[in-house]
């Protein structure tokens, strides 16, 4: 795997140095005891209220010094990647930050963490510190095990525990609090791949239709491996499991966590899914999704959840000075508002007819264009964005959605009826350019009955707003010369053409319109541009059908 640092020995100090000089002036500081000892603290910290400190190693960022801010973390130490820090650096940032209420350590529940905070805290205790620990053991994956991991659902606990001691509440308050809720947190992971650490070498254990469920935040192994599904299926499990544990019925807050490579998309549809679920029910409040406890660059998520009353639902909902700390939010169902409609006049809905031709001809269009769906993504790939056959295959299956609502028999009508079809569904530039061809088409069919003189004027329209012409390596290079000879009347003439029209586009070097533009022209070489290559396909489609 590839990662962007200059030296793996400063990757660590190097990231807090970032984050601090990011942040805005007076919020957060170091201490001088870096790079050995690495504790980011808050920057107006006075002593005046219960210290809140935590920490562990690197690598789950934002966590921890992402969360240091008013409202939540007065102090955070950092280890190297995945590595406690040291009795030593955890008793420095006790001392830093320590007043005379107190401090209360946060700990995840892994062995290094609970001996390493926990001398520290006998050690501040014998310098007279008041000091207080809660340990958080929230994963669930490993049923029955005596020392469940720490893991996501400690930003629950970091988040209540802050918010009393901000109110002002004394340490056994605060201590008290934290530790009930760190008793009924649950946690639950999954992830398509295993993290990569910077200068190591990286050897993923999964196979390419396998998944781990219940793994933890430093790229251990999960508690099993599971077949590659759908989303929904994934969840299904994990929200099975995750309801088995104690809880009951109440509300709830979810935390859905992006274990650091997820893509938005794919957390947005992981939310879905869980709150569509039989868990949706139980939540009141949701943080997420977000990357909030991280395991570097790992391909998962998780999910935590904590039972909610009152005073709970108070504390995580209170604003915080950390912007890594996503808001709760209140669950509510979608809102769904009317789409305007078209004034009368501008826009006539032909109704529908049957043309048996013309059926026949759009069906296989269709069918053909959607057949080619993973081949157009294939040469789009090499030099485009990768979705010129999904862009193409969607505008295809809706106009087959649409066919018994065309008007088949009128070609100034169905013209129309077709630019409003893509323009709707395809999306992209592509679906806008053939929306206008379409459009143009119809209106220039309206004026004067010859169907290639109306493409021709399409095209005309399509060249003009688009910018493409011949040579510039779009699906122009095959729709012009296919139009062109269509005006002779030959399709199969027009089928060639569209053909040549699209192999030349391999020899191109240069584009001079859209998403290939961008690309290197040895990137460029023996690859057809995919749109040209739809247009010849339809053309052949075409012809054939003309031919038999």
């Amino acid at each position: 795997m590839k990662h962007f640092f200059n030296r793996r020995e400063n990757i660590v100090t190097e990231a807090l140095d970032g984050l601090l000089l990011t942040s805005s002036k007076g919020r957060l500081a170091r201490l001088d005891s870096f790079p050995d000892i690495k504790v980011i603290l808050r920057a107006d910290w006075d002593r005046s209220k219960v210290a809140i400190i935590s920490g562990g190693g690197a690598g789950h960022e934002p966590s921890h010094a992402g969360f240091v801010g008013r409202g939540m973390l007065t102090a955070a130490i950092s280890g190297e990647i995945f590595a406690s820090p040291s009795v030593d650096a955890v008793l420095t940032a006790i001392r830093a930050v320590t007043g005379p209420n107190g401090a209360l350590l946060i700990v995840k529940n892994y062995t290094g963490d609970r001996l390493n905070f926990g001398l520290a805290a006998e050690k501040a205790r014998a310098e007279g510190f008041d000091v207080a620990m809660v340990i958080v053991a929230d994963d669930i994956a490993l049923p029955g095990i005596n020392q469940p991991r720490g893991v996501a659902g400690t930003l629950f606990v970091h988040k209540i525990a802050g918010y009393h001691a901000e109110s002002g509440a004394d340490l056994k308050t605060v201590a008290a609090r934290a530790r009930s809720a760190a008793g009924e947190i649950v946690s639950l992971g999954m992830s398509l791949s295993s993290c990569s650490v910077p200068g190591q070498v990286h050897e993923d254990r999964l196979g390419a239709d396998e998944g781990e469920l219940g793994l933890g935040i430093h790229g251990e192994p999960g508690a099993e491996r599971i077949a590659l599904q759908p989303v929904a299926d994934i969840v299904a499990t994990m929200v099975a499991r995750l309801s088995a544990a104690p809880g009951g019925v109440a509300d709830h807050a979810l935390l859905i966590n992006n274990l650091g490579a997820v893509p938005p998309l794919e957390m947005a549809v992981i939310a879905n899914a869980v709150l569509a679920s039989p868990l949706g029910s139980r939540v009141r409040l949701i943080i997420g999704p977000a990357p909030m406890m991280t395991a570097l660059n790992m391909n998962g998520f998780s999910l935590s959840l904590i039972p909610l009353d009152a005073e709970r639902e108070t504390a995580l909902t209170a604003e915080v000075e950390p912007h890594a700390w996503m808001p709760a939010v209140e669950r509510n169902a979608i809102e769904i508002i009317a789409a305007p409609k078209a004034a009368d006049g501008l826009i006539t809905e032909a109704a529908a007819a049957d043309h048996p031709g013309n059926r026949r001809l759009i069906t296989a269009l269709c069918e053909h264009l959607i057949s080619l769906e993973s081949e157009l993504n294939r040469l789009d790939g090499r030099v485009g964005d990768g979705d010129t056959g999904s862009t193409v295959a969607s505008g295809a299956r809706s106009l087959l959605a649409r066919r018994d609502t065309l008007p088949l028999d009128r070609p100034v009508a169905l013209f129309a009826a077709i630019g409003d079809i893509l323009g709707a569904s395809m999306g992209g530039s592509s679906g806008v350019l053939l929306s206008i061809f379409f459009t143009a088409a119809g209106k220039a069919m309206a004026d004067k009955a010859d169907i290639s003189a109306a493409l021709l004027a399409g095209l005309e329209r399509m060249t003009f707003y688009g910018g493409a012409k011949v040579g510039d390596r779009t699906m122009i290079d095959a729709l012009s010369p296919a139009l062109n000879a269509l005006a002779s009347g030959d399709i199969a003439a027009a089928a060639r053409a569209a053909a040549s029209g699209a192999e030349s586009t391999k020899t191109m070097t240069k584009a001079r319109a859209g998403r290939a533009s961008y690309v290197s022209e040895r990137d460029l070489i023996g690859v057809a541009d995919p749109g040209a290559v739809a247009v010849a396909a339809a053309f052949a489609v075409a012809a054939g059908l003309v031919q038999t």
